[in-house]
Formats: structure tokens, sequence, C-alpha cells
């Protein structure tokens, strides 16, 4: 009998690009489902939070459905979690996005926004659109078998800061400063850059996931 795929929530908290993620994650071979429900993610073997929007919107929705709560005692629970864009931003305590904003509170640090002038002065273009090089580091499991170094594509105005240097797993360079692209602790794992835009370094990165989800 052929083995069951690993089911993964996709959490749905009222913003866009649901369904092109869980297409991309099941080319990687996961079973993706949609979960608008605490129901829905303590049933699956993983979580993934994308995110499109602004850093307030996104916690307000997530905290009137409860899934704010499911996505902590996911990773608490130890489940592999993976977050896309704002899904890394909201792991953080904080965001100045719009004001003073919480975030989960699961990683240390804060979200602060592109300057507005590049290190050697110049104006720079905020947002941060297009395709950039991610250089990975660490020994976290979702690195085994990926590229120390590759191509993503990014679109967002506000970055992490982490405090907590060790907890950022990928770098990349934009205005002639670094800024953390990745971050992760334990079972959580989260990208800047959005994967299901990828292509080929994007499906790289959710085969990761996969074989991380597997090996859990």
């Amino acid at each position: 009998m052929a083995q069951t795929s690993p089911k993964v929530a996709v959490v749905d908290y009222g913003a866009g690009n649901l369904r092109s993620v869980a297409k991309a994650l099941e080319r990687s071979g996961l079973r993706a489902e949609v979960a608008g429900d605490a129901a829905g993610m303590a049933a699956a073997d993983a979580v993934v939070l994308p995110g499109v929007g602004a850093f307030a919107d996104a916690m307000q929705s997530l905290q009137a459905k409860g899934l704010d709560d499911a996505v902590r005692r996911g990773i608490e629970s130890g489940r592999p979690y993976l977050g896309l864009c704002l899904g890394l931003q909201l792991l953080f305590d904080a965001s100045e996005e719009h004001g003073e904003n919480a975030g989960f509170g699961l990683l240390p640090g804060r979200v602060q926004r592109f300057p507005e002038r590049a290190a050697d002065e110049s104006a720079l273009r905020v947002p941060h659109i297009g395709w950039n090089e991610v250089c990975f580091e660490g020994s976290h499991p979702m690195l085994e078998g990926l590229p120390e170094r590759d191509v993503y594509y990014f679109v967002h105005s506000f970055h992490p800061v982490p405090a907590d240097p060790a907890q950022r797993v990928g770098a990349t360079e934009y205005g002639g400063r670094t800024f953390c692209s990745a971050a992760a602790s334990g079972s959580a794992f989260a990208v800047q850059f959005h994967p299901e835009k990828s292509q080929s370094s994007g499906r790289r990165l959710l085969d990761a996931f996969a074989r991380w989800i597997d090996a859990c």
C-alpha cells in the first residue's frame, strides 16, 4: 500500500495567494489543505503560513479566528512550521509597520522598514521587488540538501532584525546592507521571499520542507 503523503495546513486568515502556495506544496509531494480554523491546523502534520498585506491586519485576522494560538501550539508541539514573507515577520516580537504592533513573540526581535537611502546615500527603491540571492547559514534541518546560495523572488518593504544572531539562517544584500531573509528556531523555519513564485529555486526549498516533515 502506498504511503500517504504528509498533510500540510495552509493557514487561511483572509489573505490572497493561498492556492498558489498550496499548488507549489503539492508539486513537492505534499497534501496541502487550506485551513481556516484551529481544528484544521491541529489535524495536519505541518503548517505553512503564507503572507501578503499588512502586519497588523494579519495579526488581527489570525486572532479573530483563534489561529494565532493554533500557530503557537503547533510550533511548541514540534510540528514543522514554514512561514513565507509575512509568515516570517509575524514570528517576531513586534513590527513598526503602521505604528507599534505585536507579533507572535516566538522569535526575539523587531520588524523594520528598509531605509530610504542605500549605504552609499543614493535613493533606495522600496519596496524591494525582484530576484535576489540568499546565502544560507547555520545547521537547521531545512538547509540539508539546499545549495549554500540560491536566488529567490522578493516583494517586501519590511524585514526582521533578530535579537539573537544565531536565529538568522539566511542573509541577503540590498542597498549595500545585509538583511535577514530567513530565520529559524526549533520547529519554526521562515523566509522573507516567496518560494511559490521562485520557480526551480522555490521548488528546491519546498522539497527540503517535505524531507524535513518526513524526518520528524
